[in-house]
């Protein structure tokens, strides 16, 4: 098995700091918080056994995740659509975020919504787990999906930073009286 080279880098956004990391063949991961520090654990061992990492600004430059996230968070709508990814995760992650990333800017949709779009509708609750573990936020815009009730529900960046996302985006109308766990 070949080591694979992780790419690194932090950018200031929106108040926070976001940690970038790449493979070779595209964006792996955006991390944020008690999250910056180096990816450890199963999601690791299991996708990359033999890696090292390596601090590498320009790396996400030639991506072009750098200028779209800074625009992202000046407010101008951004779809990430161009941005070249390595998704590591089991194939039914990959369907849920691979779905994430039809939800347009500035729109948001349910969890049913999102299982049905896959072609899963009664796999809301797994929709949402899937939804929780996405490597990309912001980029598969996880932060997009919200309870049938129309309110704020499960982020793992906190139902603070989802509601500021939604509000770069122009969303003003989801009820803050979600709750953490997820609401289907």
């Amino acid at each position: 098995m070949n080591e694979i080279t992780i790419y690194h880098h932090t950018l200031n956004l929106g108040n926070r700091d976001w940690t970038l990391w790449a493979s070779d063949k595209g964006l792996i991961r955006l991390s944020f918080g008690r999250e910056e520090k180096l990816p450890e654990g199963a999601w690791l061992k299991a996708f990359a056994p033999l890696h090292r990492y390596q601090e590498h600004q320009a790396v996400f430059a030639q991506l072009g995740i750098t200028r779209e996230l800074e625009n992202y968070f000046a407010g101008v709508p951004v779809s990430f659509k161009d941005i070249p990814l390595d998704i590591w995760g089991t194939p039914f992650q990959q369907e849920v975020w691979k779905g994430l990333a039809t939800i347009p800017h500035g729109e948001v949709i349910t969890y049913r919504e999102l299982a049905g779009r896959i072609g899963r509708p009664q796999a809301m609750r797994a929709v949402g787990t899937a939804n929780g573990q996405n490597p990309l936020p912001v980029i598969l815009p996880c932060h997009r999906v919200i309870g049938t009730n129309g309110t704020l529900t499960g982020y793992r960046g906190g139902l603070k930073l989802k509601q500021e996302l939604l509000a770069l985006e122009g969303i003003l109308h989801v009820g803050e009286a979600g709750h953490e766990r997820f609401a289907f």
